[in-house]
């Protein structure tokens, strides 16, 4: 919740003036996402008092236990009809808070985006390095022959959506309660946040792991807040901002840059691209030694 602070005339200004700065300074920005970022999209989050979790689930088991593995294999027809009603807004639009981080993106100072959404919208609004921690809904896949399958089929489908070559359950590319997130993506964020000199955590309350455990990879004052409820990082993070994650994002980021960032950015960019030759052609010597 917004606290009484923020409410004072100023202090929403100042914080935002605050961010701005440290925007312009930094030039390694990464930002780590959860639900909030999206319910200005109109899609639900999950723990909120208005949240997935605490709507009726239509049978007589909780949201909660629905969405996990044993579920799925138990009940996969339940499970169907839940995930359809409940998880599934293939119509919804990316707001501004994707929006500005597309836009920071490409002005070379968002070098990746680590969500636990599974609804493409970062994608949608432009960014190109995003960390789908948690899947997507628009990546399905036949669980007996691998074969992949748009959205538009499972929606379609009548109950359960069956394969066509083979008749296996086509279940989604996300992962359920109980399953453990892709190595690979785990070990993609945790390099970003090794290598990052900004962390902007916004739209998550931190109590999903292991997303919540994310920060110890980067020292608190190098971390900012943005997210209408309380996280158990707010007292230590260098900047806490309680208030819309679209209002302030869309603030925050400029909306192009002035010749002397251009010229920052491209020397920045420069650096990176001399790194990258670097560790290219360490890596072919060692390959070829070894």
């Amino acid at each position: 919740m917004e606290t009484r602070l923020d409410r004072y005339e100023g202090v929403r200004e100042n914080k935002i003036n605050q961010l701005k700065e440290l925007i312009d300074k930094y030039d390694n920005i990464v930002f780590l996402g959860g639900a909030g970022v999206s319910t200005e999209s109109g899609i639900p989050d999950f723990r909120s008092g208005d949240g997935i979790y605490n709507q009726e689930s239509g049978f007589a088991y909780r949201p909660v236990d629905i969405i996990s593995h044993s579920f799925f294999v138990e009940h996969p027809e339940e499970f169907y009809d839940f995930y359809k009603r409940k998880l599934l807004y293939p119509d919804a639009k990316p707001n501004k808070a994707h929006y500005a981080l597309a836009r920071l993106e490409r002005q070379g100072k968002l070098m990746a985006i680590i969500t636990q959404n599974i609804d493409r919208l970062h994608q949608d609004a432009g960014s190109k390095n995003t960390i789908e921690l948690h899947g997507s809904v628009f990546r399905n896949y036949c669980m007996d022959c691998g074969k992949k399958f748009k959205l538009d089929y499972v929606v379609e489908s009548d109950k359960v959506p069956r394969c066509d070559k083979c008749g296996g359950i086509v279940r989604p590319g996300i992962t359920l309660y109980e399953e453990n997130l892709e190595h690979d993506k785990v070990d993609a964020a945790i390099k970003a946040l090794k290598k990052c000199d900004l962390l902007i955590i916004g739209g998550t309350s931190l109590t999903v792991y292991p997303a919540a455990t994310f920060s110890q990879f980067i020292k608190h004052d190098r971390i900012v807040i943005i997210n209408k409820s309380s996280t158990y990082l707010d007292l230590s993070a260098m900047l806490t901002i309680h208030d819309s994650i679209g209002y302030v994002l869309e603030s925050a980021v400029p909306k192009r840059r002035s010749p002397e960032q251009l010229e920052h950015a491209r020397k920045v960019a420069a650096k990176r691209e001399a790194a990258k030759k670097r560790k290219a052609t360490m890596d072919a010597r060692k390959e070829k030694e070894g």
